[in-house]
């Protein structure tokens, strides 16, 4: 089954965008105009068990890249060649998808995240208790969701990240139409899967890669900087100051202005 995609920008796109955790593909969508206005065109993915892609029964990266990999070669054919950006969940599958995929990707740029387990998933713990716990049959309006979050979620800006997955369909099924569109199921009892980080051997990717990461965020640490330059040798770590894990929405001038020197470097 085909991911679902979004196309920004006019003619052949070279750049490709990977959500987090819960995001869908148009939490990249201001950055990726931007970068359309500058002559690069992108296509924004909706990763598995996320937006309007299909559910799976198992977090697992491989596959998650490997369904990339056949959208990116569906559409573009064997010349396919990007520049894939991803960030935190979407970062290790853009990785994945350079160690393993390496001829569809020019060049790679991580976001906030690291070739190895990510303890700060944990913290997703009781957003996952505040979605589950939300009762959907009593849910109004979008904005009466939001009040009821607050009790659990504090923070506006991620009560709206998380109601972004709020979908209002009204079925035979579900009168009151309110449903997740995320597969809450699957990520809230795997999250030490999508913390994980798989198995990759020996592989290597040899093309240029943008580390950025944000000054206010726990998600790159020092000893990460080995595993790091290991798989990817030709890495050029930034750091966006003032960002916290969610960069492309805390700091969207800087990073695409990072975004747009990479793309410019020969």
């Amino acid at each position: 089954m085909a991911l679902f995609t979004q196309l920004i920008g006019d003619g052949r796109p070279d750049v490709v965008f990977l959500h987090g955790l819960f995001g869908r593909g148009k939490n990249w969508a201001g950055i990726a105009r931007a970068l359309a206005e500058q002559g690069h065109p992108s296509v924004l993915f909706d990763l598995p068990n996320h937006g309007r892609s299909h559910w799976t029964e198992s977090v697992d990266y491989a596959a998650m890249a490997g369904e990339v990999a056949d959208e990116l070669r569906l559409r573009l054919g064997s010349a396919a060649s990007m520049t894939v950006v991803g960030h935190s969940m979407g970062g290790k599958v853009a990785m994945v998808l350079a160690l393993e995929h390496p001829e569809l990707v020019s060049r790679l740029v991580v976001v906030d995240i690291a070739p190895d387990v990510s303890d700060q998933v944990r913290t997703s713990v009781p957003l996952v208790k505040a979605m589950r716990e939300l009762d959907l049959d009593a849910v109004a309006s979008r904005g009466a969701a939001e009040r009821a979050l607050a009790a659990d979620v504090d923070d506006a800006a991620v009560r709206l990240f998380l109601l972004q997955n709020l979908k209002h369909t009204r079925t035979a099924e579900n009168r009151n139409g309110w449903q997740w569109e995320v597969n809450l199921g699957l990520l809230g009892d795997h999250l030490d899967e999508v913390a994980a980080w798989p198995e990759v051997g020996e592989a290597r990717y040899d093309g240029p890669v943008l580390w950025v990461g944000g000054t206010e965020s726990l998600y790159i640490r020092p000893e990460h900087a080995a595993g790091m330059r290991r798989l990817f040798p030709r890495v050029r770590q930034v750091w966006i100051e003032g960002a916290g894990h969610w960069v492309h929405a805390d700091a969207p001038a800087e990073l695409t202005a990072e975004l747009l020197a990479f793309l410019g470097e020969d």
